[in-house]
């Protein structure tokens, strides 16, 4: 009785200390961080003129406001980057972050989903320190691009912001399965091989249990695997119809791998909401893409990549043949879809080459019929729009996350400028700066 009593009066006592705390102090907050960003001139991914004199306010990880001279408030924290340009934060629409080729035998057969894993943060890292502060990452193994995608969320790894699709949806023999070797060779991994409608849906509800926020689809052959085919098709248009179904009963988008004219058509008429590569396009599939608003997201850099450093890292002279057959038509359906006016968006396949080097692609997307500003909102607000985040993402406008890049200096007249980043900031937070630690802006 008298431990009950002694523990009574603890409770009491602690009750009263409790209720004696001023009010203010219950669930106190720390104040926001207010951060001005001051530059020569702005593309803010919309206007088609940059704002001169540049300044770019900002509380915590958001935008507040935007405009040529705009007043910084007392108090308020300013990066000046003097004469340089300052874009939205760049996206990337195809991405495989969690590794990059080094061997070909060795990459399939020495090593396992866990050597991918303990490196895919260097590869989010280069990403992000280039100036590409979002990604949409288009099939990883072993659901490594989910638990990096936490890991980047929650603070701790450095990385852009992800959408991913976990394991690409394939067919039994096709570019998502391993072929060309034993039968009796097998990998006692996670895979995304489904066959009929039935096992599609259950593969996709798997999927977006275990943490996919986009859907890829392996709508046709591919280079990089051992098929005869580069572009035959590799599922029937009813097969194709059930992924972007069941992935809308869940609020998901497709995007689909297609070379090959056939399947990208099929996939169209499916409702995919992009094709990546398109690199067989016809002028059917291009009206079908206007008429459906399906956005061509063409890898347009990599053949130079492939062609010059894949074989000394061994790959099949049956590989590199399809990529030279290829590579170029690529480019010139890519020319002839942007001057027919389809939705383009940005994305490149790094880790086909080395991630870091995302900005390349810019040089090959004006060589290719699109203008600097062109170029420049394809990975803008044209991909924040292909990815559903054009509430956050995008453009420098309020309201939107602080998420800016800058290079000395003009895109629009260089477009290799985006090669050279020298200041990143995601959601409010300097990741890359060419100055040391900003100072407090001095009342007026």
């Amino acid at each position: 009785m008298k431990s009950l009593a002694v523990r009574l009066s603890v409770l009491v006592f602690a009750l009263t200390l409790l209720l004696a705390v001023p009010a203010w102090t219950q669930g106190k907050q720390e104040s926001p961080r207010h951060v001005a960003v001051r530059a020569g001139r702005l593309l803010d991914g919309k206007s088609k003129d940059p704002i001169v004199n540049a300044v770019i306010l900002i509380e915590n990880d958001r935008i507040t406001g935007v405009g040529s001279g705009v007043a910084i408030p007392p108090g308020t924290e300013v990066i000046d980057l003097g004469a340089a340009t300052v874009l939205p934060g760049l996206i990337d629409c195809h991405t495989h972050i969690t590794g990059q080729p080094e061997d070909y035998y060795a990459d399939l057969f020495r090593k396992s989903p866990i050597d991918q894993a303990v490196v895919a943060h260097l590869y989010a890292r280069r990403t992000l320190e280039a100036g590409f502060t979002t990604v949409r990452d288009l099939g990883a193994s072993e659901f490594i691009d989910v638990a990096l995608r936490k890991a980047i969320d929650s603070g701790k790894v450095i990385g852009p912001r992800m959408q991913v699709a976990t394991l690409c949806v394939g067919s039994t023999g096709g570019h998502a399965d391993l072929v060309g070797f034993s039968p009796y060779l097998k990998f006692e991994q996670f895979n995304g091989i489904a066959d009929g409608t039935d096992e599609i849906r259950k593969l996709i509800r798997r999927e977006i249990k275990n943490g996919a926020d986009v859907i890829k689809l392996i709508a046709t052959a591919g280079v990089l695997s051992e098929e005869q085919s580069a572009g035959a098709p590799q599922f029937s248009q009813e097969e194709m119809n059930v992924v972007v179904e069941e992935a809308a009963m869940w609020g998901l988008k497709v995007a689909a791998h297609a070379h090959g004219a056939e399947g990208i058509k099929r996939a169209i008429r499916a409702g995919v909401a992009s094709i990546e590569h398109g690199s067989l396009l016809d002028d059917e599939g291009i009206r079908l893409m206007k008429e459906h608003g399906t956005y061509l997201v063409a890898d347009i850099y990599n053949d130079d990549f492939i062609l010059s450093e894949y074989k000394r890292m061994g790959y099949p002279e049956q590989l590199l043949e399809k990529e030279r057959k290829i590579g170029q038509t690529q480019r010139e359906n890519f020319g002839r879809a942007v001057k027919a006016g389809v939705k383009i968006a940005y994305g490149t396949d790094a880790g086909v080459y080395p991630h870091g080097w995302n900005a390349k692609q810019f040089a090959y997307m004006v060589r290719w019929g699109l203008t600097p500003l062109q170029a420049v909102q394809s990975a803008t607000v044209n991909a924040a729009d292909l990815l559903g985040w054009s509430d956050r993402v995008g453009a420098v406008v309020p309201g939107l996350y602080a998420d800016l890049i800058a290079v000395q200096g003009n895109p629009l007249e260089d477009i290799t400028e985006l090669e050279r980043v020298t200041f990143v900031m995601k959601g409010g937070v300097v990741y890359k700066s060419p100055q040391a630690k900003p100072t407090p802006e001095e009342p007026h």
